[in-house]
């Protein structure tokens, strides 16, 4: 039995021919045009070399050539390597290297650094230049014009009989705890987890529901749920290369938009930024979060002012990534992300991976199931430490109730161990968040001589609002055990985030541990 992950996209355009897949500005492209360049990409990587098997990297941001060149590799066989667009020369370089990427396609505005990093790797023998003006034609010495790859090739029309447990996407984990690593996720990895997505999801919303795609399409949450089952379920895309209030809700009112997915930063700033009462967002009916727990704070201040149902889910690069989610048949709970989706098990561990079976006492996540990655690329060692019989071991912490609903308390590497008590960051920034003042917050644990770390909360407050770390102090002592409340706080502008909005507290630890 084959399974290819662009039947998704095949099968829409049979259907839909010509409804609007992509919109981006005031351009619209049809399923019909999308799936035909689709298919004059996979025509121009075969007559640039590029052999079925090897592997495309693809640096592109929100834009309609990702979805082109992403189902064109896929008709062409060959599996898809989606970087950071915001990524060096260096990093780039390893990316392509640890990858083998025979081919990388770039945006013009990255084009800089990509080409350093090209130069570097005698490996990637290809470089496709993406441009916004599809008139211009021309390409640095060296590399190809993307537009004038898709005119000379000829179109491949037959899918190629790739077996379900192939690679399909190599994802980069953030190397959070080392350096990055490349996550394989297969055809059937990644068709079922959209496939859930678009069938769980999207039918509530009608054929023309439109998805407002503003996190990046690199990254597995934007590029599942926004990208892949939309287009699966014959939905309208709308792009946006870059989350910003205004632009954002300019398209959600231009166009309709009825669904919205995003991290919680991007909740935040569409309640605070005093530009959004200009726009009407009534068209929204659903909303999706993942990324990072979402304060429950936000959530329902959100859901009762668009008058919306944020749906609260959670997965990881490694499981494609969605793996439990809650639901639209029953009402949600706050705070919590949902069930294990149809086909994937959860498991509760202690340290020593005993399961733990009494409701509400805290143990890691592991799951089993068909949206589990099948290893870490070229990391024999890496994959058998996290994958054991089958399951993986996610890294996160979370309880589970007497109905089966899963609640995240934190990162297993996020949790503060303060004079042997264990203390979970969520939990405290749960606290912070309920406070008037305060917009966003994180909370981090500093070396202590004394007690081995110590609890440090860093906010940043809404625009106009006014609090000292002795107001902040009070608020959470009153609220919190005495062992786990904040001692140390740090007031900043804003706190640092990565590419999809999350909350980067290891740079916030390693601005602590320099201060």
């Amino acid at each position: 039995m084959s399974l290819n992950l662009a039947q998704l996209l095949r099968s829409s355009a049979s259907a839909f021919p010509n409804r609007d897949a992509l919109v981006v500005g005031e351009t619209r492209l049809s399923y019909q045009m999308i799936h035909g360049m689709a298919q004059r990409f996979a025509g121009g990587l075969r007559e640039l070399g590029v052999a079925r098997g090897e592997h495309v990297a693809l640096m592109l941001p929100n834009v309609p050539h990702f979805t082109i060149a992403y189902f064109g590799s896929h008709y062409a066989g060959n599996p898809v390597v989606p970087l950071n667009v915001l990524l060096r020369a260096d990093e780039i370089a390893y990316h392509l290297e640890d990858s083998d990427a025979a081919c990388l396609v770039v945006w013009e505005g990255f084009y800089e650094q990509a080409r350093a990093a090209f130069d570097r790797v005698a490996g990637c023998r290809q470089l496709i230049v993406a441009r916004a003006d599809r008139t211009d034609l021309s390409a640095p010495e060296g590399a190809h014009n993307m537009t004038a790859v898709l005119g000379a090739a000829k179109p491949v029309t037959d899918l190629p009989d790739t077996m379900p447990d192939d690679t399909a996407v190599i994802l980069y984990t953030s190397g959070t705890t080392g350096r990055p690593k490349g996550a394989e996720l297969t055809h059937f990895n990644m068709f079922y987890n959209a496939q859930y997505v678009c069938t769980r999801l999207l039918p509530m919303l009608g054929e023309q529901h439109v998805a407002l795609a503003t996190l990046p399409l690199f990254h597995s949450f934007g590029q599942t749920c926004m990208h892949n089952a939309v287009l699966m379920s014959g939905g309208t895309v709308v792009l946006l290369p870059r989350f910003e209030v205004e632009p954002a809700c300019k398209l959600m009112q231009g166009y309709k938009v009825t669904i919205f997915a995003g991290v919680p930063t991007m909740y935040f700033a569409l309640l605070n930024d005093p530009v959004v009462k200009n726009y009407d967002l009534s068209s929204l009916r659903y909303c999706v979060s993942g990324g990072a727990a979402m304060p429950v704070e936000v959530m329902r201040t959100f859901d009762n002012r668009y008058n919306v149902n944020i749906l609260e889910g959670y997965g990881l690069s490694e499981t494609s990534p969605v793996a439990s989610f809650n639901h639209l048949d029953r009402p949600k709970k706050f705070g919590s992300i949902g069930t294990p989706i149809w086909g994937v098990e959860f498991e509760l561990r202690d340290e020593q991976g005993a399961r733990i079976e009494e409701p509400g006492k805290p143990g890691e996540i592991w799951i089993k199931g068909h949206n589990v990655m099948k290893g870490y690329y070229k990391r024999p060692e890496a994959t058998a430490e996290s994958i054991r019989d089958g399951w993986f071991a996610t890294g996160d912490i979370a309880t589970r109730d007497e109905d089966g609903f899963y609640a995240i308390v934190d990162r297993k590497k996020d949790m503060i161990i303060r004079g042997g008590f264990n203390v979970y960051p969520r939990e405290l920034e749960e606290v912070l968040y309920a406070h008037p003042a305060v917009a966003e917050a994180a909370v981090i644990g500093v070396p202590d001589a004394k007690l081995g770390e110590e609890v440090k909360a860093v906010v940043a407050l809404k625009p106009g609002q006014a609090c000292t770390a002795e107001q902040l102090r009070a608020h959470c002592k009153d609220k919190l055990a005495a062992y786990k409340y904040p001692r140390l706080y740090e007031i900043i502008p804003e706190l640092p985030k990565g590419p999809t909005g999350k909350i980067l507290k290891r740079a916030l630890r390693e601005t602590s541990a320099a201060s």
